[in-house]
């Protein structure tokens, strides 16, 4: 089990959703919204350039109970496990998460809680990236009122945007303050372009890209001084050994946090266990994420087999077969107590909720 750490102290409640929103300025260096006074610029470059460093987040799931709201105690159980294990940072309400089947009161809300229950432990990095710049700026501006650390920005996807468009929308989120840039085409449509993200990393709010294009990208962009963060667990490994990134923000960690912070944290490479992992990584993304791991949980018993539509649980055979590879590492698998195939008719599938 790795150290506990702390990361962040809290010297002030977050305030709630409801909370009014100051006046931002858009000239700021780097704005912390808070509803009561600001943080010292000495103290807010400081949560930055920690930040910067986190070598393990975790892309966190949102359970739910049956009737489809959010299962809290069983989210607060699978934070607390990521701590225990050495995770440093989560996203909130990300694909992992489901944000995109979130209202935006729950997703509020979910990070507010985060950092009320585990903030000073972890940094709560909260998804509030959106194709509409009105609607991120929002949010955004409503997570840093409830005491996010750092937010996750994706480009605008399905309708797209010019060059000049994605400029333009990522520095007004990153103007409200310390975020990670989010680089996925297979999800969006569209890449953000290297030439792009040079500029925007020299915004002082700029903590890296979170970029799923692959390793020679990567290495790219840390050779040229952007800081990164492999979003792809298959690659996280060479990512982080061989192309400079920082680490990884996983999904992979949910299930085995503990092995995903030996693969990015030791000082050495470890092929072999990122070889005896591959199989896994594999499996958990046989469907669009995050069906594999919400089923993975399922079968754990680490969530209640609940899915809001249009995810439903993988097929009898893909439960066989991720059944087999989660028993083998079952003893990393922390609050496990058996790994099941389940049925069919055991899954609960919400369409309203």
């Amino acid at each position: 089990m790795a150290p506990q750490t702390t990361f962040f102290a809290q010297t002030r409640a977050p305030g709630c959703a409801s909370a009014p929103r100051r006046p931002s300025s858009r000239n700021s260096a780097v704005k912390v919204h808070s509803v009561l006074s600001p943080l010292p610029a000495s103290e807010t470059r400081s949560t930055v350039d920690r930040l910067k460093k986190l070598r393990l987040i975790t892309a966190v799931k949102t359970p739910y109970h049956a009737n489809g709201k959010f299962d809290i105690p069983a989210y607060d159980a699978l934070v607390s496990r990521q701590i225990e294990n050495g995770v440093e940072g989560v996203i909130v309400g990300g694909t992992t998460g489901e944000g995109h089947l979130m209202s935006w009161d729950e997703h509020v809300m979910l990070i507010a809680h985060t950092v009320n229950a585990f903030g000073n432990k972890i940094a709560v990095i909260g998804n509030t990236g959106s194709n509409s710049t009105r609607e991120a700026l929002h949010a955004t501006e409503q997570g840093f009122a409830v005491g996010m650390h750092a937010s996750l920005q994706i480009n605008p996807y399905y309708g797209k945007t010019s060059k000049t468009g994605l400029l333009n929308h990522l520095s007004a989120v990153l103007n409200e303050g310390p975020a990670i840039v989010y680089n996925v085409p297979g999800r969006t449509g569209q890449d953000i372009p290297d030439d792009v993200v040079l500029e925007i990393s020299q915004h002082s709010n700029f903590l890296g890209m979170k970029e799923c294009t692959g390793n020679a990208r990567i290495k790219s962009y840390t050779s040229r001084g952007v800081n990164c963060w492999s979003g792809n667990d298959d690659e996280a490994h060479d990512a982080r050994h061989s192309s400079g990134a920082v680490g990884v923000i996983s999904v992979a960690s949910n299930v085995v946090p503990g092995l995903m912070h030996r693969l990015v944290h030791g000082a050495n490479p470890d092929p072999a266990l990122n070889a005896s992992l591959k199989e896994l990584f594999g499996w958990l993304f046989c469907e669009p994420n995050p069906i594999a791991l919400n089923t993975a949980l399922s079968m754990c018993g680490l969530a209640k087999p609940v899915f809001r539509l249009p995810y439903v649980p993988l097929s009898r055979a893909q439960r066989e077969k991720g059944a087999a590879l989660l028993a083998s590492v079952q003893e990393h698998i922390p609050g496990c107590q058996g790994v099941r195939v389940m049925e069919d008719h055991e899954f609960v599938l919400i369409g309203r909720h």
